[in-house]
């Protein structure tokens, strides 16, 4: 057994002209959750976020939402871990991912960065360690690395988006276990999940 979240940040760049782009998954998330649990965010210029704080299944959880841009992210939550002494492994981080194909999410512990510029920034404000739970949200590949950048900060298709918010929904069923620190059954319980889509992934 993990050890029980403390730390919830959902990345993406702020702004209403970025509001609705792919880089803001992660963001739409922990916005749905603080509203399933009747959180309320107020910006904190100090930890560089808009944070709630919920009372989730029984522990009390910090939620956070970057206001810098997100290969930036790392101030953020940097600020918050220092400040509240919160450990990598009680940190979840939910965020857009390129590897994936829409209507796909997955929970996983540690590991890699897969070139996320968001999640490189948090693990050096982390001196490098990247222990932190995450939460992927697939936005799928453009299938061209110059394409990436319009693609992550271009708007889903209404179809696109609504697999993506399914597999938020889903997600967010599986909170309860993460934050109880059962991230490994809550592994299991999600990734087998897909939506259909219909179409290519990204296109």
């Amino acid at each position: 057994m993990s050890r029980p979240l403390k730390l919830i940040v959902g990345l993406g760049n702020p702004g209403a002209q970025y509001a609705q782009t792919r880089h803001n998954a992660g963001a739409w998330l922990v916005e749905r959750f603080a509203d399933q649990q009747g959180g309320a965010f107020k910006e904190e210029k100090k930890f560089f976020s808009r944070t709630a704080v919920v009372n989730a299944f029984g522990h009390e959880v910090r939620l956070a939402i970057p206001t810098t841009y997100m290969n930036e992210s790392g101030r953020a939550v940097g600020a918050i871990v220092r400040f509240f002494r919160i450990d990598p492994e009680e940190i979840l981080i939910a965020h857009d991912e390129l590897d994936l194909p829409i209507g796909v999410v997955r929970m996983k512990m540690g590991g890699g960065l897969a070139g996320h510029n968001g999640l490189r920034d948090i693990s050096a404000a982390l001196a490098g360690n990247q222990a932190f739970n995450r939460i992927r949200v697939g936005v799928g590949h453009p299938g061209d690395k110059s394409q990436v950048t319009g693609h992550v900060l271009g708007k889903a298709s209404a179809q696109d988006r609504d697999a993506i918010d399914t597999c938020i929904d889903e997600a967010l069923k599986y909170m309860e276990l993460a934050i109880d620190g059962r991230i490994e059954q809550a592994m299991n319980s999600l990734n087998g999940f897909k939506v259909d889509v219909g179409q290519a992934p990204g296109k």
